[in-house]
């Protein structure tokens, strides 16, 4: 007995996905991840928050931060204002206008009580952990 002409559309179908099947199949075995080191594998995440394959141990932090942040002429005073200040720890920040960097400063960097909303000038310089003011006065 002859097949009928659905039944034939049926096993073409059947046939093209089992050839399909087999050719993902072996696309997956021709580029799988496997295989590789865990040094390939790994991301690294720099000063900046960018992905990069340098371990930090290697990375230049210091390098990184002064390309950054490439407007700061060395010895300009930045115009900032208080916007945070412990005045228990003795600590705060200093925002930038006309960008969203918020500065570190200690307490001992000015000779003036400082509280927050008031307009300083400062100098920036790099610490372990990023930028901080020095040098500050008020306005």
């Amino acid at each position: 007995m002859a097949d009928s002409t659905s039944k034939k559309e049926k096993n073409k179908k059947k046939a093209l996905k089992r050839l399909e099947k087999i050719s993902k199949r072996e696309d997956r075995k021709e580029n799988n991840n496997k295989g590789k080191s865990l040094e390939e594998m790994i991301v690294y995440v720099d000063v900046l928050g960018n992905f990069t394959d340098v371990p930090p141990h290697l990375q230049d932090k210091e390098g990184d931060l002064l390309k950054n942040d490439r407007k700061v002429e060395k010895d300009a005073f930045i115009e900032g204002v208080v916007d945070n200040y412990n005045e228990s720890k003795g600590f705060g920040f200093i925002k930038v206008p006309n960008s969203n960097d918020k500065i570190f400063f200690h307490f001992k960097e000015s000779r003036e009580l400082l509280k927050v909303g008031d307009q300083v000038q400062f100098k920036k310089a790099i610490s372990e952990k990023g930028f901080r003011a020095t040098q500050i006065t008020k306005k």
